[in-house]
């Protein structure tokens, strides 16, 4: 097996450019045969795409792989949980019903990524509420093909338009049932799983840059040190306080880093700089988000301190 971080110094330039997610899709497949992780696909995966958007993709799919292993290498694969009240569970309204052994999804997700890309879909979806009033909720498996599914294309984003997204009406569909809680197993520590493995892809796209600019050793080493440091985490704990507080540490890392190498931009082709400056902004969504899971992970492990995050 390769060491991800020789192959983001030594593996060859790919000159020829990425049309459309479908090519980026395959040069992330060949990469992926070569790392056994997901997150050293990811981030072999971003090393191999020729702007942020398609490092995206490598950075999402492996996220979803490492939430649900099983999945078809060969597919792309979304996660469906928002809805018109948001991606909070109790803003969850579709519906996972059983009938005669068969359950059926009804309902509406509002922003699905990848769009009409995706062959299959988690969807997460309501059984209910429980004693205490919250909404139950579980996963499960779509074919995006199936009977009922009707997928609807959103607006291109203002950054990385290259990664559609869509609107996904569920009608009596047919779907397979994951084990375990919707929220504790799934859409919780996808959040996290998310941004581990986004940064990850991010960081090998920049490394590709860095290259091709012909950065310094400086820079490299740098670079190099946050991909271990992403690389570190404890992925079989994504909820934990501890990952939440490294990560936290790590994305203040890349932000000084990228304010640092913000001159170092002039020297990269106008198109590559050109993306860079609108889709930027990638690395900062859910930020907030993330900084109350910070805060809340700090507070678990020193209670009753005053966190300055």
């Amino acid at each position: 097996m390769d060491s991800v971080l020789d192959f983001l110094l030594t593996e060859p330039l790919a000159s020829t450019p990425l049309d459309d997610a479908g090519a980026a899709w395959t040069r992330h497949r060949v990469a992926a045969n070569r790392f056994g992780k997901p997150v050293d696909v990811a981030i072999a995966g971003g090393f191999g795409a020729d702007r942020l958007g398609y490092a995206f993709l490598s950075g999402y799919q492996e996220a979803v792989r490492t939430l649900i292993p099983d999945l078809p290498a060969d597919e792309l694969v979304a996660l469906c949980a928002t809805e018109a009240g948001g991606g909070h569970p109790a803003a969850i309204r579709t519906t996972l019903t059983e009938d005669g052994g068969e359950f059926r999804l009804n309902g509406t997700k509002t922003f699905a990524t990848l769009g009409k890309l995706a062959q299959r879909l988690v969807v997460l979806a309501s059984v209910g509420a429980a004693e205490d009033g919250r909404n139950r909720l579980r996963a499960t498996l779509v074919d995006a093909r199936a009977t009922g599914v009707h997928v609807t294309n959103l607006p291109e984003t203002p950054f990385a338009p290259e990664i559609p997204h869509a609107m996904v009406t569920l009608t009596d569909v047919a779907a397979e049932v994951l084990p375990g809680d919707g929220y504790l197993d799934y859409l919780k520590p996808f959040r996290t799983i998310e941004d581990i493995h986004v940064l990850a892809a991010a960081l090998g796209w920049l490394v590709r840059v860095a290259r091709e600019a012909g950065w310094s050793q400086s820079v490299l080493e740098r670079l190099l040190t946050v991909v271990a440091a992403v690389r570190g985490l404890d992925l079989d704990a994504p909820s934990s306080p501890g990952v939440h507080i490294a990560l936290g540490g790590i994305f203040e890392s890349v932000e000084r880093l990228l304010a640092e190498l913000d001159s170092l931009w002039a020297s990269v082709d106008s198109v590559t700089g050109q993306r860079w400056e609108r889709d930027r902004p990638l690395l900062g969504i859910a930020g907030r988000v993330r900084d109350q899971r910070l805060a809340t992970a700090w507070r678990s492990v020193l209670p009753g301190e005053n966190q300055a995050v």
